[in-house]
């Protein structure tokens, strides 16, 4: 798995502080949002030029990461 840390980051004065695909202001949400509603990664990456694959692929391995934290978010009984 791609090490995330490597491609995205924030830093306070940029998009509030948000996770962002380095280099860029596009919030690591946006992408994921992106991936969810169905858009393609080439999609995503035409209506975006300054993302790059990795980029796609650490939000990815980040979305992944957190989904092993099971405190973070939950699951409600069903």
């Amino acid at each position: 798995m791609i090490a995330w840390q490597d491609f995205l980051g924030s830093k306070p004065g940029v998009c509030g502080g948000e996770i962002c695909a380095t280099g860029t202001r596009i919030p690591v949400t946006v992408i994921l949002d992106n991936l969810a509603e169905g858009s393609t990664r080439e999609e995503i990456l035409r209506s975006y030029p300054s993302l790059r694959a990795e980029h796609l692929d650490a939000a990815l391995a980040y979305a992944a990461e957190l989904a092993h934290e099971e405190s973070l978010v939950p699951l409600r009984a069903k």
